[in-house]
């Protein structure tokens, strides 16, 4: 489970320490920064699946995604005695990204490159990461470093390098890791690869849920609920059909569900209402309907996640089934570290009463995303690597 998440120097988060628990519904007003917050976690996913430099290019390059106010705001313009001005830069331009775990901890700085005759002189480049033990960083817990191409582990009390070659665009989860030399990237490869994401499914008349799809096992749903079919089924035979057959009457009261098989290997949803004489399948169902069910699919899996992130789940949901579902995530919390970003105060107000909620409310003043109330002695302890 991820203990902090810290983020400077991205789009409208100066510098935001976020302190985490099993439960965490991120919530607050537009423009308040929840999917700044959100996109910032998804581009810390990356570092491990070898895709953060693409993924910070498709989203305007660094120029676009770095903080576009002062270094510093001080306390006279915080008061508005002086304008918000900028000045001359004290410190390297570097959007950063890290977490603290229970066992490891993690962070990574990137920035543009030095100036050359390369049509990719504007790729930003990966100038350090580092993997520490605990959830502070000091120089004597550094586990993994990389500065530049050079990535070295420590090996008692001196230093083995591990690569001295390593590419710009290349996280060092894509280049070391083995249980011999670096059991601590093995691990943190393996947790951030963990990490799951459904942000808005589609439920449009040629939704892939809707439509008949091959059947085969499918302990984890795919990001745009193509085998919703085969995902309820795998739940049902292999998962917990009981926790499964709950949420459904608990949203739906006297409804239930089969997947029927079409020839050809095909499987087909479909969903009995009280009072109607016969099923219906995933094509006639609403979107509200069709929508809750992807969400239990994606919650009951029985392969469940390091951490589950779920973007505004309450989209196109009756506001009579966010209690319903507030109860289904907080079950399925007691597995998994789940976030929750949403402006569904009926939503946010029903997981709050879950004890191991951590309400996490942004503002933004200033221009800079900051947790409501977090006072300096309210942060959790965070250092970046020197």
């Amino acid at each position: 489970m991820l203990k902090t998440l810290a983020v400077a120097n991205y789009r409208s988060i100066n510098q935001l320490v976020v302190p985490l628990g099993r439960l965490n519904p991120i919530t607050g007003p537009n423009g308040s920064g929840k999917s700044n917050l959100y996109r910032a976690l998804r581009l810390l996913a990356e570092t491990a699946q070898g895709g953060v430099i693409n993924a910070l290019a498709r989203e305007g390059g660094l120029d676009s995604t770095f903080w576009a106010g002062p270094e510093k705001i001080s306390r006279r313009m915080q008061n508005g005695e002086v304008p918000i001005q900028g000045g001359p830069r004290q410190n390297l331009m570097r959007l950063r990204l890290g977490f603290a775990g229970e066992d490891f901890s993690y962070a990574i700085s990137l920035g543009l490159p030095e100036p050359s005759s390369s049509a990719f002189s504007l790729d930003p480049e990966i100038k350090r990461e580092c993997i520490w033990a605990g959830a502070v960083y000091r120089p004597a817990s550094l586990l993994v470093d990389r500065a530049g191409p050079m990535v070295r582990a420590r090996d008692g009390r001196d230093w083995d390098v591990l690569a001295q070659h390593t590419p710009s665009f290349d996280s060092l989860f894509d280049q070391v890791g083995n249980l011999r030399t670096s059991p601590e990237v093995l691990h943190l490869r393996e947790q951030i690869r963990g990490w799951r994401f459904y942000d808005h499914f589609r439920t449009d008349a040629q939704a892939p849920a809707r439509q008949p799809q091959l059947g085969t096992r499918t302990p984890v749903l795919h990001h745009d609920g193509r085998d919703l079919a085969a995902a309820l089924q795998t739940i049902i035979e292999i998962g917990e059909p009981e926790s499964l057959h709950a949420a459904i009457s608990d949203a739906f009261p006297g409804a239930h569900l089969k997947i029927g098989a079409i020839p050809g290997g095909q499987f087909a949803l479909q969903f009995y209402q009280q009072g109607l004489l016969r099923p219906l399948s995933a094509a006639e169902l609403s979107d509200g309907t069709l929508r809750y069910l992807l969400l239990i699919a994606a919650l009951l899996t029985p392969r469940p996640p390091t951490m589950m992130v779920l973007n505004e789940p309450e989209t196109s949901l009756h506001p009579d089934l966010l209690p319903a579902l507030a109860r289904l995530i907080v079950q399925v919390s007691e597995r998994c570290q789940v976030w929750v970003v949403s402006h569904a105060s009926r939503l946010i107000a029903a997981l709050e009463r879950a004890a191991e909620c951590n309400p996490i409310m942004l503002e933004k003043v200033l221009g800079q995303t900051g947790i409501v109330d977090q006072g300096m002695l309210d942060e959790p302890a965070w250092s970046w690597p020197g």
